[in-house]
């Protein structure tokens, strides 16, 4: 469609990038932008006017065409060219292990080793004590093995690759017998059948989808069985009828008919949760204990580490998975080996481990300590003295998250914030869209923060998120 008379005009108004370059070339709060970031933000501004003007020239205003609000548009598109894509984010939601929110937060222990280690060279794979290269893998094995109580350790870039490269091991060309009940689905719709079948190994599954018994793994075992799979169920729950096959009953199976067993722990946990009033949740001690072959689980998760795929188990068959040519691709950094190692060392005395890892320490948060974090929040929220802000109490329900512990619901006492004229959804874009971003969720029309999730230091952020946003109303 041909522009209007009235577009035209605007049009030919428009300035040229060269002429919007030298408007800014004398900014000294510019003069650390790279010219491609200023070529590119001059760009933009001409395009994202032209457009609003063949879109709807009644939605410009005169003063949008003047130097100075030119100006100010290319320094907010060269803002948010330098800014970083990756942020800190403060999580208000309640979910603790956030898999959306970079899930666990790092112990200070591992926060201090990787900056050690990242700002300087390391003996990453040189052993210190013969003078000729090592493992990396050393630096991690022998913790691991202490806590656990596992003859061997490996770890790999995340669990499921941890679950891959033990199948393709172990089990390629054979089959892999798991219960029905078992095939979980975990996020990303990354499914164990998936994993299994790219490993090379086929899927042989037994017993229902509630109901599984020892005698329908025995009758499964022939000549081409290359191991017996168990999933831990961490996602999601069958109740009501059902019937599982308990660990120890697996492994005397797998013993006299000579197939490994192998579980995936899926979160994987240290820490008996029922010590604190919480759910059960089997820990990667008792699957040890238990004889488990081969163990998997998360490191990033329930461990509150970083990233990675812990495996753990007997040492001939840890010595195969090591000589995999798979675990080349699938090795992790020595950053990610720096805070696994103070993450794991933290594990060495119970007492306090709990307080030392965040992730632990919020998912036993008592309730007074909630409720005292939701009045100090309610409190500097009120002292804004802003009629038009409506904070309130509610009584609500906080979640480990990460795919683990479904069943466990984590009482909490959360703050809901109102603001006359502003919409729930509109209040939680503003946060969202805050520096550093804020993520509650919202409920019964208000916008809920669960002081679960929320360290003491981050409400003053909030605070003045709150200043902010009433500000612009």
């Amino acid at each position: 469609m041909k522009p209007t008379t009235e577009q035209q005009q605007l049009l030919r108004r428009l300035p040229g990038v060269d002429q919007l370059l030298e408007l800014t070339c004398d900014d000294r709060d510019l003069s650390d932008v790279p010219r491609t970031i200023r070529v590119a933000a001059a760009r933009n501004t001409v395009d994202s006017l032209r457009q609003i003007i063949l879109g709807d020239a009644r939605g410009l205003r005169a003063e949008d065409l003047q130097s100075s609000a030119l100006c100010r548009r290319m320094k907010a598109a060269m803002a948010a060219a330098m800014r970083p894509n990756l942020v800190r984010t403060v999580n208000a939601t309640g979910v603790v292990v956030h898999t959306n929110l970079g899930r666990s937060r790092l112990a200070e222990a591992a926060l201090a080793n990787m900056a050690d280690i990242a700002r300087s060279y390391s003996n990453l794979e040189f052993d210190l004590r013969a003078g000729r290269r090592g493992s990396r893998y050393q630096a991690v094995a022998d913790i691991l093995c202490e806590i656990s109580g596992a003859e061997a350790g490996l770890v790999v870039n995340n669990n499921a690759g941890a679950v891959l490269i033990v199948l393709e091991t172990l089990a390629r060309g054979k089959d892999v017998i798991v219960s029905r009940g078992e095939l979980v689905e975990i996020g990303g719709a990354f499914r164990i059948p998936d994993v299994m079948a790219k490993s090379g190994a086929r899927l042989k599954e037994v017993g229902t989808t509630n109901r599984t018994h020892l005698k329908d793994y025995a009758q499964a075992i022939d000549d081409n069985t290359g191991m017996l799979l168990k999933v831990h169920k961490s996602n999601f729950a069958v109740v009501g009828f059902t019937k599982e096959v308990g660990l120890a009953d697996l492994v005397v199976l797998g013993r006299e008919r000579r197939v490994p067993v192998v579980e995936d722990l899926g979160s994987g946990t240290f820490i008996d949760f029922s010590q604190y009033g919480l759910t059960k949740e089997p820990t990667v001690q008792e699957s040890v204990a238990a004889g488990v072959d081969v163990v998997t689980f998360s490191g990033d998760k329930l461990l509150g580490g970083p990233q990675g795929g812990l495996i753990i188990g007997r040492q001939d068959y840890l010595s195969r998975i090591k000589q995999n040519p798979l675990n080349r691709a699938m090795r992790i950094d020595k950053m990610t080996l720096a805070a696994l190692e103070a993450t794991l060392r933290l594990y060495r005395d119970p007492r306090r481990v709990v307080a030392a890892i965040p992730t632990l320490r919020m998912i036993t948060a008592p309730i007074g300590t909630l409720q005292a974090r939701a009045q100090a929040l309610f409190e500097s929220l009120a002292g804004l003295g802003d009629a038009r802000l409506k904070p309130g109490f509610a009584d609500s329900i906080s979640r480990a998250g990460g795919g683990a512990l479904p069943l466990m619901e984590l009482p909490t006492r959360c703050v809901t914030v109102r603001i006359d004229g502003l919409t729930a959804d509109a209040l939680e874009r503003a946060l969202r869209r805050h520096t550093p971003p804020i993520i509650g969720r919202i409920e019964s029309d208000a916008l809920m923060m669960d002081p679960r999730t929320l360290e003491d230091d981050e409400l003053p952020i909030i605070q003045a998120a709150f200043d902010q946003i009433l500000g612009a109303l």
